[in-house]
């Protein structure tokens, strides 16, 4: 009689442990022969990962690598991942995911996730049914219409919503038998795509608005019957849709846009933790935004939040300290075209085209770019900032590399190593002056893992704006003293995970006192210490 129970367990990534099963297991559950003889430790096997991965040529190569890892051994692919954070991530994710998305039809093996298409409405209860867990907690969606910088890939933007998901549990410990990546394809605009004989999606134009949220109306209702527990982090959602959902949805169920809002808390953090070096306060800064979408107007949210919170000005006056500008130049009172979240951070201010001039007329402490437009902090520009402050912030947020407003060395040789500077994406050191400076990165991965560890301790059922706050002002927190003399303003990476439990500990605690936690504790680091995934053979 054929053996098919053993092949099922060396095709279960949450049970396989290949080389690792031990003697016994081997008999127990019939997989002699179907391994080689030798027994191996996990560390063995991270060591052939290791050699396997340093051969690749590329970091593409390297992500595939690792993704069919993922997929074949859970456990030892977190292993890896948590081992060396900051060798791994840039891989599994940012900036390399990028790439991987661009050409995701080329290099699929296995898929991973749900692909919904709204060819489907009417059906999407039945096609969430087919997936194998019941207790599903946290989900990650994209509708692929605006990934990373990019812009439009459509269902290959599926590559993001796996990469976070890794990321909650190598980060902040989530269990990934709790997470599920999800695509909601709606089409694509994107014409390479649709003429490419390998794209893997929908070969339409995207849906008109009515379809649209009547889709997207069907897939909450049906996640919130399958998983009623479940946290929905709306991700790379187009400007016109992401902003119109999160307002919907905030307050129906537990669910947030890491985009606006995960990137508000690392930005926040960073001006926190500029604001230390500087010796200033948060109430003196004034920003200065380079794109005015979703992410724009929502670190400009928080930080005017933060004024207002800790230095009891009005929610108008605090206000002031922001400005933001976009392709149509600043946005003030007598714009006609914006839209209405843009609303509220219209400058009672003259029209103004040109980003010199803006910087000029506004004296800002701090310029952060969200624009995904490359090299437009050009020495202009940074040049402006420097003239005007002893220690400037330049935040050119926008990633992939490739769409950064400007690079590291740029900023110190633009600002004679003054600068205080981070990027969305990984730069490599910068000499300056005889002295190598390592620059900050602000990535989100310092607080959306935490916020979903911080939602599954407390069973919280909503995400409010000031559970952000809290990550943010966290984050700046663990910030070593030595860090601010070579400019950097966030920890290291390689203690992310133990940074993510600190931060989540904190966002569990502002979570009970709002009252929003189903579940309470006297002291939440030990509980979430206790709680976090290990990736370690049983």
């Amino acid at each position: 009689m054929h053996n098919r129970a053993a092949f099922e367990i060396l095709r279960d990534p949450y049970r396989n442990k290949g080389t690792a099963f031990t003697e016994a297991e081997r008999r127990e559950h019939k997989l002699e022969g179907l391994l080689p003889a030798a027994i191996e430790t996990l560390e063995e096997q991270v060591d052939r990962i290791l050699f396997q991965v340093k051969n690749q040529e590329t970091d593409l190569e390297r992500y595939i690598q690792l993704r069919a890892l993922q997929d074949r051994n859970r456990i030892l692919f977190y292993h890896l991942l948590i081992q060396d954070p900051e060798r791994f991530l840039p891989i599994v994710y940012t900036p390399t995911v990028g790439d991987a998305c661009e050409q995701f039809g080329h290099i699929l093996r296995d898929p991973h996730g749900l692909y919904i298409p709204v060819t489907a409405r009417g059906r999407v209860k039945e096609i969430i049914a087919n997936w194998h867990e019941t207790d599903i907690r946290f989900i990650v969606v994209t509708d692929g219409s605006r990934i990373l910088g990019l812009g439009d890939l459509g269902a290959s933007g599926m590559g993001i919503p796996i990469g976070k998901l890794s990321l909650y549990t190598a980060c902040a410990g989530v269990p990934p038998q709790l997470t599920l990546p999800i695509t909601l394809d709606v089409g694509t605009n994107n014409e390479k795509f649709l003429s490419d004989p390998l794209y893997t999606g929908l070969r339409q134009k995207r849906c008109d608005d009515e379809t649209y949220y009547a889709f997207v109306q069907e897939f909450i209702d049906a996640v919130q019957e399958a998983f009623p527990k479940c946290c929905v982090q709306f991700e790379d959602f187009s400007m016109n849709h992401a902003v119109p959902l999160l307002e919907k949805y905030r307050d129906e169920i537990c669910c947030f846009n890491d985009d606006i809002q995960g990137t508000a808390a690392v930005a926040l953090a960073g001006i926190h933790a500029a604001c230390v070096a500087k010796k200033e306060s948060i109430g003196d800064q004034r920003v200065l935004f380079l794109g005015a979408g979703s992410a724009g107007t929502g670190i400009a949210d928080l930080i005017a939040r933060s004024i207002e919170l800790e230095t009891g000005r009005s929610r108008e006056e605090a206000l002031k300290s922001v400005q933001l500008f976009d392709v149509n130049g600043l946005l003030c009172e007598s714009r006609t075209d914006l839209l209405p979240f843009q609303k509220p951070f219209a400058a009672k201010a003259e029209a103004c085209d040109d980003f010199v001039q803006a910087i000029q007329n506004f004296r800002p402490t701090a310029i952060i770019g969200v624009s995904t437009v490359f090299g437009a902090f050009n020495e202009s520009v940074i040049r402006a900032m420097a003239e005007i402050n002893d220690r400037p912030i330049i935040f050119p947020y926008s990633n992939p590399t490739s769409r950064a407003e400007c690079t590291a060395q740029q900023a110190y040789q633009w600002t004679d190593g003054r600068c205080l500077f981070a990027s969305g994406t990984p730069m490599p050191p910068v000499d300056h002056q005889g002295k190598s400076i390592k620059p900050s990165q602000g990535n989100n991965v310092y607080i959306f893992p935490a916020m979903g560890m911080a939602i599954l301790a407390t069973g919280a059922h909503r995400v409010p704006q000031d559970a952000f706050l809290a990550a943010a002002r966290s984050l700046a927190t663990q910030v070593p003293a030595d860090f601010f003399e070579d400019g950097m303003l966030y920890p290291s990476r390689s203690k992310i995970r133990a940074v993510s439990l600190h931060v989540a500990a904190d966002v569990a605690r502002c979570l009970q006192e709002m009252g929003l936690a189903r579940h309470e504790s006297k002291d939440w680091d030990k509980q979430i210490r206790e709680m976090a995934y290990s990736p370690e053979y049983s």
